[in-house]
């Protein structure tokens, strides 16, 4: 019982640091563009990431790779890499706010993806709170104060098809690693994508002329560090622990407090932020809400 009582204490804790950090992560991402291109912030990101969970697998070497190579390729890939590329890009036409709220789409695309993968049926309640979601992410886009409303859609749907990624990724994390250790799953799937990462970041990009040539290069790199330190490397090994410790829809429920830390940074910084977008937000919130009230019932 005291068991049990403690992992569900545990996962809370989990749930509110890990809401903060990525939702810090969106105003992380804006200020590394300030010095670098969106493909380099993204690369860098992922290859510092790499380099600072790298030496874990040496404590990590003896895993069953036929037995959790899918699941590693599909975090990887999914979970980390190529959201990475889709939220720089979409943060150089739109607001780090507007980011942020879009990512709590993340839970709905979660629980979507785990019914049809798992060939389960979804109930008139939740497909009416999935709709609802959807209609209040278009909601999101629309009624944006800093952008013409086709770049909001353009760069906005970036984010979207990323909150896809993530809700295969999480369905995958708990399917395929849910015996692997947390910190062995995420040092892996970083050593799997980590030279790709270098590799583009230094033979396609101009990071190093930039690097040399822009006075603000050394606090975008800086911020990039915290991003890809924090923000990444530690809080995906957490996140695989939480997932492992509850569910993948009570893990993706950060989304809760996600788009309201990265609106309070944007506010901070200077970003505007309407009030049928704050509303929009409380739909999305809401929806996920009862999507996840009612699958606890289920459960």
């Amino acid at each position: 019982m005291q068991s049990t009582l403690a992992k569900k204490y545990l996962s809370w804790v989990l749930l509110i640091t890990l809401s903060i950090i990525w939702g810090s992560s969106f105003i992380l991402m804006k200020q590394g563009l300030k010095a670098f291109d969106s493909e380099e912030v993204a690369a860098l990101r992922i290859a510092i990431a790499f380099i600072v969970l790298f030496p874990f697998i040496f404590f990590h070497l003896k895993i069953n790779f036929r037995k959790y190579l899918l699941g590693l390729l599909l975090m990887g890939i999914l979970g980390s890499f190529i959201p990475a590329f889709l939220f720089t890009k979409s943060e150089t036409k739109i607001s780090s706010s507007l980011a942020g709220m879009l990512n709590a789409l993340t839970p709905i695309f979660t629980i979507l993806i785990g019914r049809i993968w798992l060939k389960q049926k979804i109930s008139f309640s939740k497909s009416t709170a999935i709709f609802v979601g959807f209609v209040a992410s278009g909601c999101l886009m629309a009624f944006d104060q800093d952008n013409a409303l086709s770049k909001n859609m353009i760069y906005g749907v970036l984010v979207i098809i990323a909150t896809f990624f993530y809700g295969i990724s999480l369905n995958s994390i708990k399917k395929y690693l849910n015996d692997l250790n947390s910190v062995a799953s995420t040092a892996w799937a970083f050593t799997i994508m980590g030279p790709f990462a270098i590799a583009y970041l230094f033979s396609f990009t101009d990071f190093t002329i930039h690097l040399k040539t822009n006075p603000g290069a050394g606090l975008s790199l800086f911020y990039i560090s915290i991003l890809a330190i924090v923000g990444t490397a530690i809080s995906l090994a957490l996140y695989n622990y939480l997932i492992q410790i509850s569910d993948t829809i009570f893990a993706s429920s950060c989304t809760y407090l996600i788009p309201v830390v990265a609106m309070a940074w944007g506010m901070l910084d200077g970003e505007n932020v309407s009030s049928a977008q704050i509303v929009s937000v409380i739909v999305i919130i809401i929806s996920v809400y009862f999507i996840n009230k009612s699958e606890n019932l289920a459960d």
